[in-house]
This record gives C-alpha cells, sequence and structure tokens, in this order.
C-alpha cells in the first residue's frame, strides 16, 4: 500500500493540480473473438492524442484475480489499499446522500427488485425504476417499526436505497441478501459471528415487513440487501498528500467514499457536461479534482456494448474543455473493468492515462486496453497511482541523501 507516513515525509508545498477522471467500468472486452473493446471501439481523439503525448498502462483494483466492488476499487485509485481499509457500501450510500450516521448506526445499500410468484429474483434492480417511484416506496416503507432499533429509509437514485438501523450493540458482521443474479431467491440474513445476532434479527424483521408492504408494487416488489458497515475514520487526503481536495460525482456512493478520505463534495449536474462546467466553476479553489462518470459502468451491467461507447465517446468531446483549464498532471482510468459481454464487474487489468509535463511518453499512440498492455507504465497495483501522480505534479522531495 502507498506508506502514508513516508509520503508526509517527502511532500513539499506546491501549487500544481491533479485531476482525476473515474470512467467507471472502463474496462471491457470484445463481444466476439479478436473484436475490439468498448474503449478500442469508441471514437476518441483526445483521449488518443493525450496517449500519444503521456504515458499509458493497466492497473490492477485489489490484487490479481479479484473482482473489486465499486467502493474498495475508488478506495484503491485514491491510494488506500482496499484490504486495509474495508467498508461497506452502506456506510458509503449514507455519507453519500449526506445522512448523519453516528458511531453505533448500522447501515445497508438496498436495491428494490422483482421476484417472481414463487419467490426469485427476476430484476435485480427492477427494471431501473425511476427515482419518483423509489420515493414513495421509500415512504411505504419508513412506515416500519422493529423493537430495539429506529429504522430511516432513504431514497438514493433510480432502484437504489439506503437503509439505516439505529441501536446499541448492533454488528455490522451479516452476510447479505442480494444473490447477485436472477432465477434464485433472496439469500437469507445471517449472523457471522455469535455478536450479529440481535442485528440478524431486526434485518430479518425489517425485510419480512418489507416484503408484504411491496407484494403489490411490480416491478418493485421486494429489496436486497448488501454492504452492512459502520462509519470508519480514516487518515485524510490533506493529512497524507498535502491535497486540497474536491470531489464531483453524481451517484451517492462515490461521493461517499470521496468524503470518507477527505475530499469535499462538490454539487453538481445529472450530466457529465454539468459535471465539467462544476469543475470549471471550482478549478482555483482546489489542488486535487476527483470527477466520477457512472454510465459506463451501469450500462456495461445491463450488456449494451454501444451505449457504453457512446458515453466514452460523449467524455472525450468534453475533453478540450478540461484541457483549457490547464491540469498539471491529468489522470484518466476506470476504477475497475465492467465488460458488456459480462455484464457485471471483472477482474481484469483497468487502462489507464497518465499525462503532464514531466511525464516521459512511450510509444503508444491511441487508449485502448491492447495499447495500454505495451504502455510504458506497465500493470501495477491501483493504490500506486496516487504516489506517481504526486511525483508528476512535483510535491514528493528524493528519498535519502
Amino acid at each position: 500500500m502507498a506508506d502514508f507516513a513516508l509520503l508526509r515525509d517527502l511532500l513539499i508545498p506546491n501549487k500544481t493540480k491533479i485531476f482525476l477522471l473515474v470512467m467507471d467500468g472502463l474496462g471491457g472486452l470484445p463481444m466476439e473473438p479478436n473484436g475490439l473493446t468498448e474503449l478500442e471501439t469508441a471514437d476518441t481523439p483526445n483521449m488518443d492524442r493525450l496517449a500519444t503525448e503521456g504515458i499509458v498502462g493497466l492497473h490492477i483494483p485489489i490484487r490479481p484475480g479479484l473482482t473489486p466492488g465499486s467502493g474498495p476499487a475508488h478506495l484503491g485509485l485514491f491510494g488506500y489499499d482496499p484490504l486495509t481499509y474495508v467498508i461497506g457500501r452502506g456506510a458509503l450510500e449514507a455519507v453519500g446522500i449526506g445522512f448523519d450516521l453516528q458511531p453505533h448506526d448500522l447501515a445497508a445499500r438496498g436495491n428494490f427488485c422483482t421476484i417472481d410468484s414463487s419467490g426469485k429474483v427476476t430484476d435485480r434492480r427492477a427494471g431501473r425504476i425511476s427515482t419518483t417511484v423509489n420515493e414513495s416506496l421509500c415512504t411505504r416503507l419508513s412506515q416500519i417499526q422493529i423493537p430495539g432499533a429506529q429504522v430511516f429509509v432513504k431514497m438514493v437514485e433510480e432502484h437504489r436505497f439506503l437503509l439505516v438501523l439505529r441501536g446499541q450493540g448492533l454488528s455490522d458482521k451479516l452476510n447479505e441478501s442480494d444473490p447477485q443474479q436472477p432465477g434464485v431467491p433472496p439469500v437469507d440474513i445471517r449472523a457471522e459471528v455469535p455478536e450479529a445476532e440481535t442485528a440478524a434479527d431486526i434485518v430479518r424483521s425489517f425485510i419480512n415487513q418489507a416484503r408484504k408492504l411491496l407484494q403489490d408494487q411490480h416491478p418493485a416488489n421486494m429489496i436486497l440487501l448488501r454492504g452492512f458497515s459502520h462509519r470508519p475514520s480514516w487518515p485524510q487526503y490533506q493529512d497524507v498528500y498535502g491535497l486540497k481536495a474536491a470531489s464531483i460525482a453524481v451517484y451517492p456512493m462515490y461521493r461517499g467514499v470521496a468524503q470518507l478520505v477527505g475530499m469535499q463534495e462538490l454539487p453538481t449536474g445529472h450530466t457529465i457536461a454539468d459535471e465539467v462546467t462544476t469543475l470549471e466553476e471550482h478549478w482555483h479553489k482546489f489542488d486535487f479534482f476527483f470527477l466520477h462518470v457512472k454510465k459506463t459502468d451501469s450500462y456495461g451491467e445491463d450488456g449494451n456494448f454501444k451505449a457504453k461507447v457512446a458515453i466514452i465517446e460523449e467524455v472525450d468531446q468534453l475533453m478540450p474543455r478540461i484541457l483549457a483549464l490547464k491540469p498539471d498532471v491529468l489522470i484518466i482510468t476506470g476504477d475497475h473493468s465492467t465488460p458488456a459481454l459480462m455484464r457485471t464487474h471483472s477482474w481484469h487489468p483497468v487502462p489507464v492515462l497518465l499525462w503532464g509535463r514531466t511525464v516521459r511518453p512511450d510509444t503508444v499512440q491511441s487508449f485502448g486496453e491492447r495499447p495500454c498492455l505495451a504502455g510504458g507504465l506497465g500493470t501495477f497495483l491501483s493504490l500506486e497511482l496516487m504516489p506517481l501522480a504526486l511525483a508528476h505534479a512535483q510535491r514528493l522531495t528524493k528519498f535519502g541523501a
């Protein structure tokens, strides 16, 4: 992992700016043998030019062969070893939507889903219901009362919601009810350690009451819960990197993980162009910016190859506005791979492009998985990216005499 104590000793002040652009689930696969990936298919003249001027490679979000969730994958990009800084999605969602998560609160990420008459999941996302429908369903679930815990149900986006249980002794050592695939019923909640039995009983009660309240609400007639967690206390960006950092993200979970490492959330609109406008408006206020693009991942999970390609092209068309800000270090990558072929996250290394005045260019002429395989950065763990960014931003002094 990045050695925070070592980096603190080597930090030097500078006015350089670092910009990290994350297209969620960027990495892909060809839909047919010998075909092109989504990134290789996309028409990206601006990124290709940056690849020519910069250096590229592939990063591994956690460890070789391990498929990451979005939270751990982003922590790796931020320089925090996902195997050390472990957190469930519930706390990330809570922080991301501004919920005042208390030390003893138990948070979980919820999906509204569709089940058939036999109780099997037919759609884990309930057809991606609208946020308006989500809000009405959360109001309905807020009726639930459980002895031993105060219940909070909050809307997030589309099919996603937040569940927070407030009470004493609520362990987060619970399995997830989301089976991660259709055609099977939700998984029964169980305690993974004896001290989690109280929490398991309360969560089971919530699920049973939710099932009754939603039984006539097709397609969102059931819920799935995952990412049970408490709020952690972690080292902060300003302390470990000497950076005043900001995050620009539409979806709450990504705002949450950024806030937990000390980035300031910048409210933004719902389009990628809106996010770039937010970047422009705040450029003079921060040293480091993280900008998140979600739809590359969403379309990958939907198996929509063409739509994922279109999002990559949309980002490329916005690159001149970003470059006009004159970042000293620019990084373009994804948090993990979400090939449309697989319709899910995968373990495949993720393309990364590093551009800046101090970068030593390689011979690669385009931005894609195969070009990145031949790039000068090689293949490395994602948590090594932040020290590289600091070095190219000339914010680290030499080690030793």
